[in-house]
């Protein structure tokens, strides 16, 4: 099978904001939600591993956090868990906590086989909760 390359991009609600965060290079054009999704969570939990900066910006909020603009402050710097953050951003898929899209066709389950081409764009778009709501 021909391998795919993936332009990842997150978006917040309302499109103002679109940000390209990495490219990611899959051996298999045939893959799901779930496996895109966890993909990214560890190249980036494994991107802040090295570095352990008090900041993290990534899909989902680690455990001992506070969320900023666009990212998260980690309370004391420390190593990331992946599979604790793929955890939560699968769960966080299941309860709309963002929309994937894959060249602009929502992705609605995790399971659902999709077909990569060369040069996929795969968005993030952020929900923002309301303050106070």
């Amino acid at each position: 099978m021909a391998a795919a390359t993936l332009s990842i991009y997150d978006e917040f609600i309302g499109g103002a904001q679109r940000e390209q965060r990495f490219t990611l290079r899959l051996a298999s054009e045939r893959v799901s939600a779930r496996e895109i999704i966890e993909r990214r969570v560890r190249e980036e939990v494994a991107a802040y591993n090295q570095n352990r900066s008090e900041h993290f910006y990534g899909l989902v909020q680690p455990a001992d956090a506070e969320r900023l603009l666009n990212g998260y402050r980690l309370k004391k710097p420390h190593a990331i868990d992946a599979d604790d953050q793929s955890k939560r951003a699968i769960e966080a898929f299941g309860h709309n906590g963002f929309l994937l899209l894959v060249n602009d066709l929502q992705i609605e389950s995790l399971d659902d086989p999709i077909v990569l081409r060369d040069h996929t764009e795969v968005t993030f778009i952020k929900l923002v909760p309301l303050v106070g709501g």
